[in-house]
């Protein structure tokens, strides 16, 4: 159940930070300068096509010696990193390439006249994206990061070849003291199942919400 509460909150974790980076990604793709549209392509291409537990390795490993030497060079002590901080950071990042290009989508599926006519009305671009566009595009952004949600609750697991305490790892280190294998990832496997459920319970009815007063899809056949 520990190991359980620290998939949590790595995924929790790492979805806010995808989110974030997805919303700017996003904007920056559509309304970015020619070099903001090529530096952010070649995030979302990088990411997206590397194998995920290669860029975790590569980031967790790779990223935390690249911030000590840095510190180094700036005449800081070198600082240990916490797995947790770390492990959110890296799927963060992962995550963020999706979610950009959601987000992205999303925003183009939102009828550009409600756009023109907020920006008719002097809206400034942040005003414009808190009342107009991040409502619009929720319930188009909703199933893509509902997924987005459940892999990431999946990848926690994949920090357990770094050494990070998680569901995995702890179920791995029980099994293997205990010798109850089957018993063991069952019980794991119940507990992923049961976040899914759970999670897919909840987005079910946020999806509901943020498509309140649009015609469902019975109403559109």
């Amino acid at each position: 159940m520990l190991g359980l509460l620290h998939s949590l909150e790595i995924a929790v974790g790492a979805t806010c930070v995808g989110l974030l980076i997805g919303i700017c990604g996003a904007y920056g793709k559509l309304y970015g300068g020619p070099v903001v549209r090529d530096l952010l392509a070649v995030y979302t291409t990088i990411v997206r096509a590397v194998p995920e537990l290669v860029l975790i390795l590569l980031l967790y490993y790779a990223g935390t010696d690249l911030i000590n030497q840095l510190l180094t060079a700036i005449g800081y002590q070198r600082i240990d990193i916490s797995g947790l901080v770390a492990g959110i950071a890296v799927l963060g990042f992962v995550q963020g390439a999706y979610s950009t290009e959601v987000m992205r989508g999303a925003i183009l599926a939102i009828p550009q006249g409600q756009i023109e006519a907020a920006r008719a009305y002097g809206m400034s671009p942040g005003l414009l994206l808190r009342r107009i566009t991040l409502p619009a595009m929720l319930p188009f952004a909703i199933p893509g990061l509902a997924n987005l949600w459940l892999i990431a609750t999946k990848d926690t697991a994949l920090l357990a070849v770094v050494g990070f305490f998680e569901l995995t790892l702890a179920t791995r280190q029980a099994a293997g003291v205990t010798k109850a294998y089957l018993i063991f990832y069952l019980a794991a496997g119940v507990l992923y199942l049961t976040v899914s459920l759970f999670s897919n319970l909840m987005l079910g009815r946020l999806e509901a919400w943020s498509r309140r007063g649009m015609p469902s899809v019975k109403d559109a056949r």
